[in-house]
């Protein structure tokens, strides 16, 4: 997906109030960005929170500042900055965080991002987008232009099956209709349960969700009356439990006197083993691998 924000910002590259800063990240994918920006092109080096007060600096006089790093350099150094800075000030500053969930591998877990939205969410005025497929990536930019408070994107593999004609952007869509367990999956790993469910004996009625926090007018009534229907809410999402899409879900839904009678919450667990391996890995150890996930219905 980082090839698409990069051929997205490149339609922004005109628009002299445009900024782009990186923390020394990029190389071999943002130079097409950074030589049509010049000197609008900031690299900040291994410094986040200055870039980030830099960040909200800028758009506290009215440019447009896009920061961009891997994702836990970026929302979990910085926390301060984003919070006081950007979020206190609710000014329009862009977080791009590379590598969602489980995404740098082997890496380890100072390089996995697996607490990022839950955390970004409890700040004040904070919206989150979490793009599916590499195509949501140029509407979320085009979004991002009309919203006038913070935004953090986090980008992942685009794991869209081949064949598959993905519907029109918006912050629900359902995938796949059906007569089974109602399933949200939340961002990129959706694309590995489409693939599956095209050879699987029983299919989810699948919707993906792209941004966050939850609106309770931005729920289709679709959604309501397949979980009347099928009374199961399963949600799958590569992150933890505490702050996550499962916890805030279930919560909107008691409140609106619609709890599901089943909730099945698959959600990123850690290290079980205590090693470290690829997304593949990490995922099936958690459960969170299509196979696995398809087997609840």
């Amino acid at each position: 997906m980082r090839e698409s924000l990069c051929l997205a910002l490149l339609q922004k590259a005109k628009e002299k109030d445009f900024i782009f800063l990186t923390g020394d990240l990029g190389f071999m994918a943002l130079e097409s960005l950074r030589d049509a920006m010049g000197n609008r092109f900031i690299n900040a080096g291994l410094a986040e929170q200055n870039m980030v007060s830099v960040a909200a600096g800028m758009a506290k006089i009215g440019l447009d500042p896009w920061v961009y790093s891997i994702g836990p350099f970026l929302y979990a150094r910085p926390f301060e900055q984003i919070r006081n800075d950007v979020c206190m000030h609710d000014l329009p500053v862009r977080l791009v965080g590379n590598g969602g969930g489980y995404a740098y591998g082997v890496m380890g877990a100072t390089h996995h991002a697996l607490e990022d939205y839950g955390t970004l969410l409890c700040l004040p005025n904070m919206h989150v987008f979490i793009p599916a497929f590499s195509e949501d990536v140029f509407e979320i930019v085009h979004r991002c232009k009309s919203l006038p408070h913070p935004a953090y994107v986090r980008l992942g593999r685009n794991e869209k099956p081949a064949e598959f004609v993905f519907p029109e952007y918006m912050p629900w869509r359902r995938l796949i209709e059906s007569d089974g367990a109602t399933m949200v999956a939340v961002g990129p790993i959706v694309g590995s349960i489409l693939e599956k469910c095209e050879t699987a004996k029983k299919q989810p009625d699948l919707w993906v969700l792209t941004e966050m926090p939850l609106k309770t007018e931005e729920i289709p009534d679709l959604f309501f009356d397949s979980l009347h229907r099928s009374k199961h809410l399963i949600v799958v999402e590569e992150h933890g439990v505490f702050g996550s899409v499962g916890q805030a879900l279930v919560h909107l839904l008691c409140s609106m006197g619609r709890a599901p009678a089943k909730f099945t919450h698959r959600f990123a667990q850690g290290y079980l083993s205590g090693t470290y391996g690829s997304q593949k890995f990490h995922r099936l150890e958690c459960g969170l691998d299509a196979e696995s996930i398809l087997k609840i219905l």
